[in-house]
């Protein structure tokens, strides 16, 4: 009986049984592209750091032999270990260790180190990665936050299309009080009841779930394949690939399920307690418990606005889960956008803006030693160019605690500032010193540039030090490192300490040369020349395995320049190197290529949390006002006006849409204070790019569609006949 009854409700009315249908159909499409989107985001993050990195989760370097290698593989969370032959040499060999599980390595590395004796500095992490795991060093204070940020993003978005499906549910099966009353009058047991609305459920939600998820599953595969012809040929990116684990569809898929289960079960469970007498007598109309008078809306609009203020106090726990559904994505929708914006002015802070007159074509020659290159008279002689051939190599230097600066003294000494970056032992502090080798020509016109004229044996010496004390990373201020009273300087081997070297310093600057470089903030850069570097090689050695060209045009800037010099450089080196070359132009427009790909991604997926929330907005509103045709027959019957009513629906929209904004407003600003001050940027360069177009076309969009509910509803409740709705007991 309950089946005929349950197929007989659902034939003859459609309007509610197509509600539930097209929020569980939404629901289950915005859900699992959302999870789609997002396993095939933090995939490719993983694949990128794997082609960069590699995948060990841990590496220790040392003095390593095989029955350390058997050790550690003996380890018992150890799933393996291998020497790295790219890295290991003749003095050191790097292990790379893999996990059983990754989320101990914090753990576990130090108690390895110390099995097989080597220094915790001996011991590296693959950040990145264990990153991506939502594994973080312990001892980190800031550990980074995008992954989480995304985490909570779609958690924020999925409890919102939850929301969907219960509401619809609620709007729906209130509706019905009344007759199931009538039911449980003639004999009708609650079991019955729920196991009715739960068939129902079952019936109506089954097939839309199934072909939302699949649905979803499609058009993130679209979406990725749109993002992979957009970005094509961007330099350093590689190929994104749809990836699908069955966990995610079974998630999916077991949240919509019990979504619709619990939103079925919730007012079913309720229908089923009341008495036979409180279900019949329910008509469906709002009540409220305890009138209140609503001073400010009177105030502003009189006596409807009073009005409204108790029909909306009588819905207030019916549009919660609609206000809450809004909010959220609305907050959703301004915190996606407010993050991308400042991660967009980081990325020219640091990058395009500061190098923009730094270089303009960049080579990377692999496998080759500068002393070795051939071609630098060739590489100088490109035509309105200014070119520099440079080599990077890691050292350190032995530094006095009397040649430490006044300056860095008077912050509480090198320690202070620096702390773990060195360290210090019988009067002398053992400081990074990352030497820059310059070609001969390059290194003479950097010291014309300076002010040193004579050219002889000997290192450049980059004097600062951050001042972290009195700035911030984003605004950095230097003071001197060393008092400039030292004629020469010791580098030692980083691999060797007993390998050390004097080398005559030339002079102290606080101006590096032009070049592509980022150093380290305590650290003692060190500038020499090919010639320098000759004869220290023997002593320092450790070389990168990578020569580099940084080219600036002293022409125009164009693509159509910046292309030609590229087409020269390649002429020379494609005779018997392999290189890569970049294009600073051609990467500025690849750049803008990949944030274009990544907005239509994010207008996606703002799109999407603009449904969502006018989806509620809908079912909710249009639902509670078919269930207020008696509410406002009395009204008509004691003189109001379709004016007045008219005015009623316009206030009662301006709040329900007004208050998600009212109150996510204040939030986003909170949001931005909170990201501008753990970026340390300065606030106005936010507000001049702020993303406010948008946001005012979301706000907009969500008068606009409450208004367009509000519309609807009232229209039907205007051609009512005062007679007939007075007089019906249940009207829909």
């Amino acid at each position: 009986m309950w089946k005929d009854y349950s197929t007989g409700y659902i034939r003859n009315n459609r309007a509610s049984s197509i509600s539930v249908i097209v929020a569980a159909f939404i629901s289950a499409l915005f859900l699992s592209l959302l999870c789609c989107l997002f396993y095939n985001y933090w995939n490719y993050e993983v694949e990128a750091v794997v082609l960069e990195e590699g995948d060990w989760q841990g590496r220790i370097t040392g003095i390593l032999d095989d029955k350390a290698l058997s050790a550690v593989t003996n380890y018992p969370n150890v799933k393996d270990a291998e020497f790295n032959k790219e890295l290991s040499n003749y003095q050191t060999a790097v292990m790379d260790i893999r996990f059983h599980n990754m989320r101990t390595v914090y753990q576990d590395m130090p108690l390895i180190a110390n099995q097989l004796g080597v220094p915790d500095g001996a011991v590296s992490y693959n950040e990145p990665l264990l990153s991506d795991y939502l594994i973080h060093d312990p001892q980190d204070t800031s550990p980074p936050l995008l992954l989480v940020f995304a985490l909570a993003v779609l958690l924020i978005v999925s409890a919102s299309l939850i929301l969907i499906i219960h509401n619809s549910f609620a709007v729906s099966m209130k509706a019905r009080v009344h007759q199931f009353g009538i039911f449980s009058s003639i004999g009708a047991t609650p079991g019955q009841i729920r196991t009715c609305l739960l068939q129902e459920a079952a019936i109506l939600c089954i097939i839309p779930i199934l072909l939302g998820s699949f649905l979803g599953i499609a058009i993130s595969f679209g979406i990725i394949k749109l993002v992979n012809v957009i970005a094509e040929g961007v330099v350093g990116r590689h190929e994104a690939t749809f990836t699908y684990h069955p966990l995610v569809y079974g998630i999916t898929i077991l949240v919509a399920f019990l979504t619709v289960f619990i939103s079925a079960w919730l007012p079913a469970r309720h229908l089923s307690k009341l008495t036979p007498i409180e279900a019949i007598r329910n008509t469906g109309e709002l009540q409220l418990k305890r009138r209140k008078k609503s001073r400010f809306l009177k105030l502003l609009f009189g006596t409807e606005g009073e009005l409204a203020g108790n029909a909306l106090k009588a819905q207030k726990k019916a549009l919660r889960t609609s206000t809450l559904s809004l909010t959220l994505s609305f907050l959703g929708f301004t915190a996606m956008l407010c993050f991308f914006t400042l991660s967009g002015i980081s990325t020219n802070h640091t990058y395009f803006e500061r190098y923009q007159d730094v270089w303009d074509v960049m080579a990377t020659v692999k496998d080759t030693k500068i002393e070795d290159f051939a071609y630098n008279e060739a590489v100088h002689a490109i035509d309105n160019t200014d070119s520099v051939i440079y080599q990077l190599t890691e050292a350190r230097c032995l530094v006095s605690e009397e040649a430490v600066s006044d300056e860095v003294k008077d912050l509480g000494g090198l320690a202070a500032i620096a702390g773990n970056a060195i360290s210090a032992g019988d009067g002398l502090y053992t400081v990074k010193a990352p030497v820059v080798i310059m070609d001969d020509n390059s290194f003479a016109q950097y010291c014309e540039q300076i002010g040193i004229t004579q050219v002889q044996s000997g290192s450049v010496i980059l004097n600062q030090i951050w001042d972290n004390k009195n700035s911030n990373f984003r605004y950095k201020e230097f003071v001197p490192f060393l008092s400039e009273s030292q004629n020469s300087i010791v580098l030692q081997n980083t691999k060797d300490p007993a390998a050390t070297i004097t080398v005559p310093v030339l002079g102290y600057t606080a101006e590096p040369p032009v070049l592509r470089e980022e150093y380290d903030n305590y650290s003692l850069v060190q500038f020499i020349s090919l010639s320098t570097w000759e004869q220290i090689l023997g002593t320092i050695g450790n070389a990168e395995s990578e020569m580099n060209i940084r080219v600036l045009s002293e022409k125009d800037r164009s693509i159509t320049e910046l292309n030609a010099i590229e087409v020269e450089l390649t002429n020379i080196l494609g005779r018997e190197y392999t290189f890569e070359m970049e294009n600073r132009v051609q990467e500025r427009i690849d750049n803008d290529n990949m944030l274009n790909g990544y907005k239509i991604v994010i207008g996606a997926v703002c799109a999407l949390l603009a449904l969502i929330g006018i989806a509620n907005v809908f079912s909710n509103t249009l639902g509670f006002i078919r269930q207020r045709k008696r509410e406002f027959a009395r009204y008509m019957s004691i003189g109001m006006t379709p004016e007045g009513m008219r005015k009623m629906f316009i206030i009662e929209a301006l709040v329900i849409a007004g208050r998600p904004v009212l109150f996510t407003l204040p939030l986003t600003l909170l949001l931005i204070w909170f990201m501008t001050s753990a970026s340390y940027l300065n606030p106005m360069e936010f507000w001049k790019v702020a993303p406010i177009v948008p946001v005012i076309v979301f706000i907009v969009a969500i008068f606009g569609f409450v208004a367009l509910a509000y519309y609807l509803g009232g229209r039907q409740i205007l051609k009512c006949k005062l007679v007939e709705a007075l007089q019906s007991d249940f009207m829909m």
